[in-house]
């Protein structure tokens, strides 16, 4: 069974997760970082078109295969889309053997005790559906920490737990992702109220169900290893957070069972006015560092 096969590929976490989900607000940062500037699409329907186009060069790349990219995280749209004529998710799955998840976060609220929680997800059950039909294995939803605030990062574990639930009942894995923003003063002292909030969530939980967990580089190494070996924990993913991908390789490399969920960092270096094989160099040298890096520990 494929949902069996696509869990086992994650759990054992001989590669990293791609993230290719760059929403409405992210898009036109990383369409110019790739080469392209505004000047180049007059709407959304046009940005959005050029964004595909970026990530299907991406994931037809022959370097871009199950074998280092474990997974791959898609916006709305490119779940909704094809890679040569087949809808993306089967493509992954099916010609690349990469797992295929879905964001599903509607961006952030204002701050509010040093975090922002996510905004409401009206149509969620609707979306989860659509993803399960469509081959999806999981889902990431995001939430930002910018403080040492007890009573903030609680909201933001219980809310990425609430969610998570809702995700889990429609048969899909949750990656719950509270973000820590890297540069702030405090920001250990966030992650020591982020662990044991997750802590205490994780055993709450139903006997017998998972979660994963998409977190920052922490700053003292091994610190999430009580997460990484918890039971009820399938992966621990990190985000880049604003590294660079070399000082983000170094740091996760030192940090046992965490695997890399990387999105700049992973197409730092591409361009749309690379040949394909120019392309296909940078990309696979990027995949060959990341890999390696997931793999270290």
């Amino acid at each position: 069974m494929a949902n069996a096969e696509m869990t086992r590929q994650i759990a054992e976490g001989r590669g990293f997760i791609a993230a290719l989900d760059q929403s409405g607000g992210s898009t036109p940062k990383a369409l110019k970082q790739y080469g392209v500037a505004e000047t180049e699409w007059s709407d959304e329907k046009g940005m959005f078109d050029l964004i595909h186009a970026m990530r299907v060069r991406i994931i037809k790349s022959p370097a871009f295969t199950g074998d280092k990219v474990v997974g791959a995280i898609l916006f709305e749209q490119t779940m909704d889309r094809d890679v040569d004529g087949i809808p993306t998710a089967t493509y992954l799955w099916e010609n690349r053997h990469v797992v295929p998840f879905l964001k599903i976060d509607k961006g952030l609220e204002a701050e509010a005790d040093g975090c922002q929680l996510m905004k409401p997800m009206p149509g969620l059950d609707g979306l989860l559906a659509r993803g399960v039909k469509a081959g999806i294995f999981g889902t990431k939803e995001r939430s930002v920490i910018s403080a040492a605030n007890e009573k903030g990062i609680q909201a933001v574990v219980d809310q990425q737990f609430a969610v998570g639930a809702q995700v889990a009942a429609h048969g899909l894995m949750p990656i719950l992702e509270p973000e820590v923003t890297i540069s702030i003063a405090d920001k250990a002292e966030a992650e020591a109220m982020l662990r044991e909030a997750i802590l205490k969530g994780l055993e709450a939980l139903p006997s017998g169900q998972q979660v994963m967990l998409k977190l920052s580089l922490p700053t003292v190494d091994n610190f999430y290893a009580p997460l990484v070996d918890h039971p009820k924990v399938l992966k621990v993913v990190a985000l880049s957070g604003g590294h660079s991908r070399a000082a983000a390789n170094a740091i996760l490399a030192r940090n046992r069972g965490m695997i890399a969920s990387f999105s700049r960092a992973l197409t730092e270096g591409l361009s749309a006015q690379q040949s394909d094989a120019e392309f296909d160099a940078v990309l696979a040298e990027a995949i060959g560092s990341i890999h390696a890096a997931s793999v270290a520990g």
